[in-house]
């Protein structure tokens, strides 16, 4: 008889699990059998007793299982991830084989649950990874793990970042430093759709870049036309400045002053002469209304805020904070205008976010197409088991 610890579900509760979804939250198991400490392989059963599927438990968590795996017959053990991570760094080297890559040289790796790998993430900057363990049970296995992933990706230089809100919810000690070979310079070129930026995977924002956005600033530089572009919540300005290839010039607006000078950099790599690109450090939304009581119009905008919900607890809070920035954004547009509105918060849905949208063009007065209706790039893929692993929304809009 098996001696690991079981975690059983509440009757009623199992057909998510049955059907993939890896987050088990601690409201749907009834009881614990045997001993599990944090971090140890236990099996999920139905409220019968009947095997579903083998995670890791992690008591200080409201995720209290990550389930990796609906074989009963099959280990928790290096093997295993070791295979998950082969099929990962495949599935990228088929992207590039492809011509399907959508950046020159910069990828996702390792996409957590997109790529069953529930709370591990790698970013490759060549020649530099940068990785992050944002659930406990791999944590637990880092030492073991940490080898595997730089000789199957191929990597003579990783950093860690581990140092996210979601380390926070899962119990996990915040962790930045070196792990193999050299730390990366302040700031590191790579190339995206035919463009060189800079990045700091030290210092930065996650691992840098923000990725998950290179698909989508390249529609923008197809997109957009000569005129004016806001720019909000700019980071390092990758949005505004593809979009800036139509010979537009920009309004860039961020907090992070730091940000805003490797914008400056960035746009001088581009060749953006300094009298197409204006820096504004301050808090978007008030900048929104100061622009609208001055009178000022764009032609593009584009809204790229941070994550307003990381838990549904601040759903409510997060979809008026959308309503308020895309409401300011439409009394901005020219006739007609273009805006590239997005939200990466996984618990908002796109019929959520369309419908904040609608709400915030009502208001404004606005007619407003959506002309497009994109998402992460395909190096994020998307596991269904999953719907939360789709957390970008990317709406392209014609307002009149």
């Amino acid at each position: 008889m098996s001696t690991t610890p079981r975690a059983i579900l509440l009757p009623r509760r199992a057909r998510p699990f049955v059907y993939g979804h890896p987050w088990v939250f601690s409201g749907a198991i009834h009881r614990m059998e045997g001993e599990a400490n944090d971090g140890d392989v236990v099996d999920l059963c139905d409220s019968s007793g009947h095997f579903i599927a083998r995670g890791l438990f992690n008591s200080r968590s409201q995720i209290r299982v990550r389930l990796y795996t609906w074989n009963p017959e099959q280990p928790l053990d290096m093997a295993f991830f070791e295979a998950r991570i082969r099929s990962a760094v495949s599935y990228r080297a088929e992207l590039r084989r492809q011509g399907l890559f959508g950046c020159d040289d910069a990828c996702r790796m390792i996409h957590s649950e997109g790529d069953g790998l529930s709370g591990l993430i790698l970013d490759v900057y060549p020649p530099y990874g940068v990785v992050q363990f944002l659930a406990l049970g791999l944590d637990r296995r880092r030492g073991d793990l940490l080898p595997r992933i730089a000789e199957i990706a191929g990597l003579q230089h990783l950093y860690e970042r581990s140092d996210g809100a979601i380390c926070r919810y899962e119990g996990l000690e915040q962790r930045r430093g070196l792990l193999l070979g050299q730390t990366p310079p302040p700031l590191h070129p790579f190339r995206e759709n035919g463009m060189t930026f800079l990045v700091d995977l030290v210092e930065g924002h996650k691992t840098g870049g923000y990725l998950d956005q290179k698909e989508n600033r390249a529609r923008a530089a197809q997109w957009a036309r000569p005129g004016r572009v806001l720019d909000a919540f700019s980071y390092t300005g990758a949005f505004g400045l593809h979009a800036a290839r139509a010979g537009a010039s920009i309004v860039a607006i961020d907090e992070s002053a730091r940000a805003l000078e490797i914008a400056r950099e960035n746009a001088a790599l581009q060749s953006v002469s300094p009298d197409r690109i204006e820096l504004r450090k301050g808090s978007v939304v008030p900048e929104l209304q100061r622009l609208g009581r001055s009178g000022e119009r764009f032609d593009t905008i584009l809204l790229d805020p941070p994550k307003f919900a990381h838990s549904r607890p601040d759903l409510e809070r997060a979809l008026r904070a959308y309503k308020e920035i895309n409401f300011l954004a439409l009394q901005l547009l020219e006739s007609p205008g273009l805006l590239f509105t997005c939200s990466c918060s996984g618990a908002v849905t796109l019929e959520m976010f369309q419908g904040v949208l609608h709400e915030a063009a009502h208001d404004a007065g606005q007619a407003v197409q959506v002309i497009e209706v994109r998402s992460q790039a395909q190096d994020h893929p998307v596991q269904l088991s999953c719907p939360e692993s789709r957390y970008l929304k990317c709406l392209v809009c014609r307002v009149s």
